[in-house]
């Protein structure tokens, strides 16, 4: 699957290695199969805005972090084969601004939601509650599992 075709569905699952975001890696796949669709793993990285403290502590490698827990995620949500239709990318920036922005050009958000509850949830900003709002395609929030 070359992943260009202009008519070929799109669904963008925001990836950070939580259980949350796992499990929406594989709903988003039971979507994505039936309607032939590329499933988008994306985990997004960005340095610190005091990024040159973090180098002088020696915290510099957050582009190799977030690749790992990408490849880890996928792995968990689906194995060690890839299947055909999921393209894996990683991408410079928030999360929350590059999800919106990727939901100009995709037919489904998908976003796993840790959650606070209570109180603590409302005053919490998240990036599933700001890409509910803001996103201009359906989003799909994915809950963690009961079981995990």
């Amino acid at each position: 699957m070359d992943g260009n075709s202009p008519d070929q569905h799109r669904i963008i699952v925001g990836v950070d290695g939580s259980d949350a975001s796992i499990e929406a890696l594989r709903q988003a796949q039971k979507l994505a199969v039936p309607l032939g669709a590329r499933l988008e793993a994306s985990a997004y990285w960005d340095y610190p805005q005091a990024y040159a403290s973090y180098v002088a502590v020696g915290i510099g490698q957050f582009e190799e972090a977030a690749n790992t827990i990408l490849r880890e995620a996928v792995e968990k949500a689906f194995g060690p084969e890839l299947p055909d239709n999921v393209v894996p990318r990683l991408v410079r920036g928030h999360p929350r601004d590059m999800l919106v922005e990727a939901s100009k050009d995709a037919d489904m958000i998908v976003v796993g939601r840790r959650g606070h509850g209570g109180f603590g949830g409302l005053l919490l900003g998240s990036v599933s509650s700001a890409v509910a709002a803001h996103a201009h395609c359906p989003v799909l929030v994915v809950h963690t599992p009961e079981d995990s």
